[in-house]
């Protein structure tokens, strides 16, 4: 039976914006938050500020407690949901959005464009590939950053490493520096505030297929946004075709969107976790999807164990170092009952060792009777210091790990699940390469992000068209 095509694929929207289920309670739950809280407290959590003022953090952490979710329980289920069907083949994931959002970022022309191109990216995946794509933001939760040393010093002097908006500032300042608990409660509100507008972005005709056109207005010309207007003229030319034949377009005026973070800071993560009164389980109301870092995965760590307890969607960032063995228990210790959508393992190798290092640890996932969701994170292992001083990537490099990504995938006969990228709708020059060959020295011209690299708006256009060539096999020689 021919399956109807919508925005989202071949399902019903029930995404941001939609009182699917029933809401998690608000209220709070003083049994639960202790009990995570106990947990916490009998293991060691990486990556955690130090905070100067206890009394502060005790009072901002009860604050994020009385508020309400900010995603809603049936959502999360949705996207599980979704994710499963990856895992299976019958969908593609993309998920994009900044490094590290910024509180000064989160405006809506910044969140406008950044949809925009996730929007354009999605488009020329399901019409290069026909498969369903789930669209995932890196945002609205982004504002914490793991950092490599607890201190930074400039010009001999020391201060407190930037770990992201939800903590201290950028500046380097000795106050700003400073970790402040109320930059918690400020994270949940700019959170908030850019979900109410990709609500209303992706619910109230902003999304339509019908306006796929209007997506390429306002950028930046170059040739992959030449070549998105073409795809987009051939979809009016099948949209039209489809009208005359009497085609029921209501869902082709929404599109599901779903919100991911790094669940990095357990006192933000811990109040934002509630108990929904439909199943008596427990989830992170702080994003649809959450995942762990390379630095935050122990496997007896409060991380871990966090993650173990929630019902949401999950992710496990994994490089070229992850040891088979250490990722087959905490395979175990996330995902016992081996529930397809429930986690996903995203690999972020580099391009020069992703063909040797992933084949080996996905046979021995496959031995283990895990279905889980394989994405590519292209960006962090090819991340190199420029000759100016700046912290860039080489596009080519994320192309090749992109390829090297499918091409182990094929020969193993497994399923090539998503992209996880960092990028933004703005035409920044922070990543050296693409059609319009930024080079070393364009990097200072707008060197924007206040952590990684990120992809800006053409040569993630670029990336989406070479994807969708990869996953459809139709790959040039």
């Amino acid at each position: 039976m021919p399956v109807r095509c919508s925005a989202s694929g071949p399902w019903r929207s029930h995404g941001l914006g939609r009182n699917y289920a029933v809401p998690v309670s608000t209220n709070p739950n003083d049994d639960l938050h202790g009990q995570l809280a106990a947990a916490a407290a009998e293991r060691t959590a990486g990556q955690q500020p130090t905070w100067p003022d206890q009394r502060a953090l005790a009072v901002a952490v009860a604050e994020l407690a009385e508020y309400p979710p900010l995603v809603f329980a049936g959502e999360c289920d949705v996207m599980r949901e979704r994710m499963a069907a990856t895992a299976r083949g019958e969908a593609f994931v993309l998920m994009g959005g900044d490094c590290a959002e910024t509180f000064a970022g989160a405006t809506a022309n910044n969140i406008r464009d950044r949809i925009k191109t996730i929007l354009q990216m999605a488009a020329v995946l399901t019409y290069g590939a026909s498969v369903p794509v789930v669209k995932v933001g890196r945002m609205a939760g982004q504002y914490a950053k793991p950092r490599s040393a607890d201190t930074e010093t400039r010009a001999g002097q020391t201060l407190p490493a930037y770990r992201g908006d939800m903590v201290n500032d950028f500046s380097f300042d000795p106050v700003a520096r400073i970790p402040d608990p109320q930059r918690l409660v400020t994270a949940y509100h700019r959170s908030s505030a850019t979900l109410n507008l990709v609500r209303a972005f992706t619910m109230g005709g902003f999304a339509d297929l019908r306006h796929v056109h209007d997506w390429n207005k306002g950028f930046v010309e170059s040739a992959a946004n030449a070549r998105y207007e073409r795809l987009a003229h051939d979809i009016g030319k099948a949209m039209k075709f489809m009208s005359a034949c009497g085609a029921d377009f209501d869902a082709m005026r929404t599109t599901e969107f779903f919100a991911a973070h790094e669940a990095l800071l357990l006192d933000y993560e811990r109040p934002l976790t509630r108990i929904d009164s439909r199943t008596g389980l427990a989830y992170d109301t702080s994003a649809h999807f959450i995942w762990l870092g390379e630095r935050t995965r122990e496997l007896e760590g409060a991380h871990v164990d966090f993650l173990a307890r929630v019902h949401n969607p999950i992710g496990v960032k994994l490089s070229a170092k992850a040891d088979p063995d250490d990722v087959l228990r905490l395979i175990d210790r996330l995902d016992p009952q081996r529930e397809p959508g429930r986690l996903s393992l995203i690999t972020r190798m580099g391009a020069s060792r992703i063909t040797d290092a992933l084949p080996g640890l996905i046979e021995r996932v496959r031995g283990s009777g895990a279905t889980v969701t394989w994405i590519c994170d292209p960006m962090h292992g090819n991340t190199f210091e420029s000759t100016g001083g700046y912290k860039t990537r080489n596009f080519d490099d994320i192309v090749e790990e992109v390829r090297g990504f499918f091409e182990v995938h094929r020969e193993l006969g497994t399923v090539p699940g998503g992209l996880h990228v960092e990028l933004t709708g703005n035409d920044v020059t922070e990543c050296i390469g693409g059609s319009t060959k930024i080079l070393d020295a364009d990097l200072e011209k707008r060197y924007e992000t206040v952590c990684d690299p990120r992809l800006n708006h053409r040569q993630g256009l670029e990336l989406a068209f070479l994807a969708a060539e990869m996953l459809s096999g139709d790959v040039p020689s």
